[in-house]
């Protein structure tokens, strides 16, 4: 079912584990991707997303990961993790990600992923289908 929030932003509260930290004392930069690529996985369960895909011998690829970092970010710290998505095209959607500690406020990293909607079994891309498309409420980016 549905997710009944009409709030675009999904946000997760991560607490950073002493194993994302790197030889360099901060959070590792792979470790971001990770967390893009968990909290997308857990905005699109919320949104009901699963079973309309699976019922549609599709599944969600990634095409493409950009990301900005500007503060690192510490074991012990908190994090809130936020994602949205900000469009959807015809075989692909454009989500985007925030990381922002919040004794602070400050942004720790800004991030990007475009995923594409296939076929399960052949890969190839697939319009996706209205079902999945009504799940989203859009969070365009600033013109």
């Amino acid at each position: 079912m549905p997710d009944p929030n009409p709030n675009p932003i999904y946000k997760i509260l991560i607490t950073v584990p002493a194993a994302a930290v790197d030889e360099n004392g901060h959070v590792n930069n792979v470790q971001y991707v990770q967390w893009m690529q968990d909290i997308a996985v857990q905005h699109y369960t919320h949104l009901g997303g699963v079973t309309p895909t699976q019922a549609t011998g599709a599944t969600w690829v990634v095409r493409s990961h950009q990301v900005e970092y500007f503060r690192p970010a510490y074991a012990g710290e908190q994090i809130e993790g936020r994602t949205w998505v900000a469009n959807l095209r015809r075989v692909r959607s454009l989500r985007r990600y925030e990381f922002v500690r919040l004794s602070d406020g400050a942004t720790l990293v800004r991030g990007a992923t475009e995923w594409v909607f296939v076929d399960a079994l052949s890969g190839s891309p697939r319009p996706i289908p209205p079902a999945v498309a009504q799940l989203f409420t859009l969070l365009p980016d600033p013109a």
